[in-house]
């Protein structure tokens, strides 16, 4: 069966150090692994994230990967510039682009680089996902509100 050639975007908050520092940490661990990732930086995005169908808030709040092939992210009006990136990889998810957040986003991505595979598979688990959540958006609602961005 013949793969499809999928882009992955990832929205990342630019104005957030951190976010910076934990994407330029998954380019060096995946290498050319990183190949078929775009980034894009939602900072004073919020009209065009709503075009997309996507809560600013929410893109603020939660990590947030668009998933399509190369083709429908092309012909999608959801993801005309997110298109325009030059990536590709091969996951072979066909149809129309989608939308995964919060720990689903970081598990897809993490099952991309071998050293970290293990890692999602454990942030995967019924019994962990939970609480992991639950301190992702205590850690991220910390960090919005000392920044006075919440």
């Amino acid at each position: 069966m013949k793969r499809i050639p999928t882009k992955i975007c990832v929205l990342y908050d630019g104005a957030c150090p951190r976010c910076i520092k934990d994407r330029d940490n998954y380019l060096r661990l995946a290498g050319g692994r990183a190949e078929g990732v775009s980034w894009f930086d939602i900072t004073g995005k919020d009209e065009q994230l709503k075009s997309w169908g996507i809560d600013p808030h929410k893109a603020l709040t939660e990590l947030h990967v668009i998933v399509g092939s190369d083709e429908s992210l092309e012909k999608s009006n959801k993801s005309r510039e997110i298109a325009s990136a030059e990536v590709g990889s091969g996951l072979g998810l066909p149809g129309e682009p989608r939308v995964l957040s919060e720990l689903d986003a970081y598990i897809l991505l993490m099952q991309k680089v071998p050293v970290l595979k293990p890692l999602a598979w454990l942030m995967g688990l019924s019994l962990v996902r939970p609480v992991l959540s639950a301190w992702y958006h205590k850690s991220v609602y910390k960090r919005l509100k000392r920044e006075g961005r919440l």
